[in-house]
């Protein structure tokens, strides 16, 4: 590799494991600089709920590296740099700290600069641009330590909080909010977990109602009630009133590129870019993590599916490819995902991968489906909880195309077992004879997921 100076910009998961890896593949002929926006790095976003509730015990213990770690491997980190402008004739990036406009060379460059959450018009203040008091995001380090403060201060047993939006985030701020002792109702535009079926989705709206959760659905909210500067409830679409002392945005995320010329980069219509599968994006400049779109496995098709899995995975390949041009390339993408909604008596995990039935019908791809119900232990043991399996294949060659999970303890986690054989285009008959592990606390004879497989190969 003729280059010497390498910048990345971002310093979570991509950014980092890219400049980490480059450095233990080229050592000292590489002088590695990070640009980050905030003042941490490295740090499980996916793990600021789990705070919350109070099963992790700080902020701290979801930081994987430290910034003195990234700095004693020989990276020269720059926190509370923010990146305005790339001049690619230049091979030059202009950022802003504490001491104003900066500008730095570079020889290679990674994008990484993630994601950040959506905040809609109606939950800032037109006047001064800040969003109003007790509504906030589930982002970042800082955005956790709001909501402890936050939910600390209501008086347990009579605050109520509402959380805009049903996916992961809304549904596990939602657990953090009831187990910290307050009501909570969550609206959505679609439904709980739309990245479900219909069917699978309705299971867990249930679940969540036994829990004590108000479930609003088809209606999402459109304007804050403040009094005094601060909310005390919200309107939905259909006119409704629902009374909060506290507003959770979790209504998605967004690609952090508009400080880049995305006319000039191959990127998509959300301004997520498009990296080939080496990890590069154009001349010199490499793209990994939550501000880039992956190709999914299936469809081959461009898809935004922000995750801490691909993220460490894309960096790890660009750092490689930067010293050994072409030595690795990313795969592609399957969403597999898993959550949990836990309150009370109520226990349910939920998980995906592959195609649901939407985005097979988009794709153009026919599949049929069947949902199977059964246990995730044999049924004699008090671990065997109940667990819904759907799984999607073709019906012209019966190869898999998907599958949803949900259910108690030990439900989710199968769907690694059936995300492993869409990677390798398996067929239901091809999960249904899988050689799976069996002992009565965690497993049937026929494990769930085989008895499902079976059973749809059967109407294929």
């Amino acid at each position: 590799m003729s280059a010497t100076r390498l910048l990345v910009i971002g310093a979570d998961a991509a950014g980092m494991s890219a400049a980490h890896q480059a450095i233990r593949a080229a050592g000292t002929k590489l002088a590695v600089t990070a640009l980050e926006a905030t003042g941490d790095t490295s740090y499980s976003a996916c793990g600021i709920p789990y705070w919350v509730a109070g099963d992790v015990s700080s902020g701290n213990a979801l930081v994987a590296r430290t910034a003195e770690e990234h700095r004693a491997a020989g990276i020269d980190l720059r926190l509370g740099a923010t990146a305005t402008g790339i001049d690619r004739q230049a091979r030059t990036v202009t950022y802003q700290d504490a001491d104003g406009e900066q500008v730095l060379g570079y020889d290679e460059l990674v994008i990484a600069t993630g994601a950040s959450a959506v905040v809609p018009d109606w939950a800032v203040h037109p006047g001064t641009g800040q969003r109003y008091a007790g509504v906030a995001p589930v982002k970042t380090l800082t955005d956790g330590a709001v909501w402890l403060d936050l939910l600390e201060k209501l008086p347990k047993g009579s605050g109520r909080v509402v959380v805009a939006g049903g996916g992961y985030i809304g549904v596990e701020m939602a657990e953090a909010a009831r187990r910290r002792g307050h009501e909570v109702t969550v609206i959505t535009r679609t439904r709980v977990m739309s990245s479900l079926d219909p069917d699978l989705s309705a299971r867990i709206e249930k679940g969540m109602h036994e829990a004590g959760v108000r479930v609003v659905v088809g209606s999402p909210v459109v304007r804050l009630d403040v009094a005094d500067g601060r909310v005390r409830g919200v309107y939905t679409a259909e006119g409704e009133h629902h009374p909060a002392d506290l507003v959770v945005l979790a209504l998605g995320i967004t690609p952090n590129t508009g400080y880049l010329d995305l006319d000039k980069l191959p990127s998509g219509p959300n301004g997520g870019l498009r990296p080939e599968p080496d990890g590069s994006l154009a001349d010199g400049i490499w793209a990994a993590g939550d501000c880039c779109e992956t190709r999914h496995r299936l469809t081959g098709t461009w898809t935004y599916m922000p995750l801490g899995t691909h993220a460490n995975k894309q960096g790890r390949i660009v750092g490689t490819n930067l010293v050994t041009p072409g030595a690795l390339r990313f795969g592609g993408v399957l969403g597999t995902a898993i959550t949990r909604f836990a309150e009370g008596t109520t226990y349910l995990e939920i998980a995906r991968t592959g195609l649901n039935e939407r985005e097979a019908a988009v794709a153009g791809i026919e599949v049929t489906s069947l949902v199977t119900e059964g246990r995730t232990a044999s049924g004699y043991m008090s671990e065997a909880d109940p667990v819904a399996v759907k799984l999607l294949a073709a019906p012209s060659d019966h190869r898999l195309m998907g599958a949803q999970i949900v259910g108690g303890r030990g439900a989710g986690k199968r769907i690694d077992t059936v995300a492993t054989a869409l990677w390798h285009g398996a067929t239901v008959e091809d999960l249904a004879w899988s050689d799976l592990s069996y002992a009565p606390p965690f497993a049937t004879a026929w494990d769930i997921v085989q008895v499902a497989a079976r059973r749809l190969a059967d109407q294929l």
